[in-house]
This record gives C-alpha cells, sequence and structure tokens, in this order.
C-alpha cells in the first residue's frame, strides 16, 4: 500500500477515483479517460501503474482485500472533494472450462477472486462512504457482461460472477433507498465486445472448452462490433453518473430497475 505522505499530498484533489485493474483492457482505458478536472485515481492491481498511485490487490487474497478496505476508509475520512467513485473493474483469468474438469483448487481460486471478491470490494466502499460521513458524491460502478445473463457454456464461474454482481446492484439501490442515502448511486456496467487481453485470452481456446471461442476470433477479426478500450471508456464515463441499475453497451435487451 502507498504509505500516508503520498495519500495526503492528493488532499486537495476535487475528485477521487479508484479503479481495479487499471493497467490493462477496460481498466486502463478508464484510468486514461477521467473527465473530471482536478482527479487524483488509485490503480487497484498487483501491479503499479506507470502514470498514478497504485495500492496492491490481488482478487485471490482476502488478505488485500482488507487493505484496499482501509484505503477506502482512510482517505474518505480525510476526503474533503465533492466526488468519489469506486469503479470495480479488474478480473482474474479464471479457469474457463466445464464444470468437475478443472483442477478444484483452480476452480475454487476462481469462485474467490472473480464472485466473492467483487461484492466484498463494493461493500467495503459503500460502508466506507457511510462511516466516513463523506457527503459529496459518492458512486460505485460493477463491470459485468452479457454472461450475467446467458449461460455461457465453459464459463460457469464468470456468468455466475457477473450475474450475481448484477443483482448485487439491484439488492443494493434500494437499501440504499430505504436508508436515505441519496448521495451514494450504484450501477453495474455491460461494456459489450471490447478488444481485451481478457478478450483474447478466451478467444484463443479450443472450441471444445469454449465453443464460442471460434465465434469470437471470426468477429475480432472482421472488427464487427468490437471497440478499443478508449472508446468503451468514453461511452461509460459519459453515462455516470446514472440513476439505472445496469448499463448497457452494444446489447439490445431491456433494460430492468
Amino acid at each position: 500500500m502507498q504509505n500516508a505522505e503520498i495519500t495526503d499530498a492528493h488532499g486537495d484533489c476535487d475528485s477521487l477515483i479508484w479503479i481495479s485493474g487499471a493497467t490493462e483492457g477496460i481498466g486502463l482505458g478508464l484510468a486514461r479517460n477521467v473527465p473530471y478536472l482536478n482527479a487524483r485515481v488509485v490503480n487497484l492491481s498487483r501491479r503499479p501503474h506507470p502514470d498514478h498511485e497504485s495500492v496492491f490487490l490481488d482478487l485471490a487474497d482476502p488478505a488485500s482485500w482488507d487493505d484496499v478496505g482501509s484505503h477506502f476508509a482512510d482517505n474518505l475520512t480525510r476526503f474533503r472533494g465533492s466526488r468519489a467513485i469506486f469503479i470495480q473493474n479488474a478480473h482474474m483469468k479464471g479457469m474457463t472450462g466445464f464444470v468437475g474438469e478443472v483442477a478444484p483448487d483452480d476452480y475454487a481460486r476462481d469462485i474467490v477472486a472473480n464472485v466473492a471478491a467483487p461484492l466484498r470490494l463494493a461493500e467495503m466502499f459503500v460502508r466506507a462512504v457511510g462511516e466516513s460521513g463523506f457527503a459529496g458524491e459518492a458512486g460505485l460502478v460493477l463491470m459485468s457482461s452479457s454472461s450475467a445473463r446467458s449461460p455461457t457454456i465453459g464459463q460457469s464461474v464468470y456468468c455466475a460472477g457477473k450475474a450475481a454482481q448484477e443483482m448485487w446492484v439491484r439488492v443494493t439501490r434500494r437499501e440504499l433507498a430505504l436508508r436515505g442515502k441519496d448521495n451514494i448511486w450504484v450501477t453495474a456496467v455491460r461494456p459489450g465486445f471490447v478488444d481485451t487481453a481478457l478478450t483474447r485470452h478466451v478467444a484463443a481456446m479450443a472450441d471444445s472448452d469454449y465453443p464460442i471461442a471460434s465465434q469470437m476470433r471470426r468477429q475480432m477479426e472482421q472488427g464487427i462490433g468490437v471497440m478499443d478500450i478508449d472508446t468503451a471508456a468514453r461511452q461509460i464515463w459519459d453515462a455516470l453518473p446514472t440513476d439505472q441499475s445496469l448499463l448497457l453497451f452494444g446489447e439490445q435487451v431491456r433494460q430492468q430497475s
């Protein structure tokens, strides 16, 4: 974790933005397209960001989640700006494959990193906002996927994790409204088909383990409906803040709150 001296040096910022996994993919695009002036951007990742402060986060290591939670709490308590946003974007490259065929330890790690970690981190941010007394705009974004509604063969944990995040958002929005916490908004985002290292990783798999891999490869080769990370990031930022529980990009799906 970054030390207090570095943290305090950014105390005069107006926007405090945490992005998990800001060193690659959509997270990288989000970090370099932040639309707010005088924003402090904090990368939460196993790798340091070359341009932004970084706090170590390993989705498969719950001890690192606690460190991130402490970072939320400590900085929100001191923060006097107008806006604090956490975008939970990080995803560990999971063990794509059929249930019962993936190595047990790998499957268990996939569940911890890609189902449990995003929900725990999201809860810690909401808790930190409430307990710190921060009265500005507080926003939480969970990066989801069309796999939240589509049972994609070979991606049992990925689909379950994304569906869980979307339901968590729907429930949490209702709870915040009942408690009158109007300064906190939460949403899930399905960004559509974005050309990232993770997308290329699964597209390169054998169809026997991931049947839609060949379809993904064809779509990427033809450039049909595929966005680059900066275009995707700008679309997401342009849609925030939002009063919707789900933001869809590149999908013809009816939105439901």
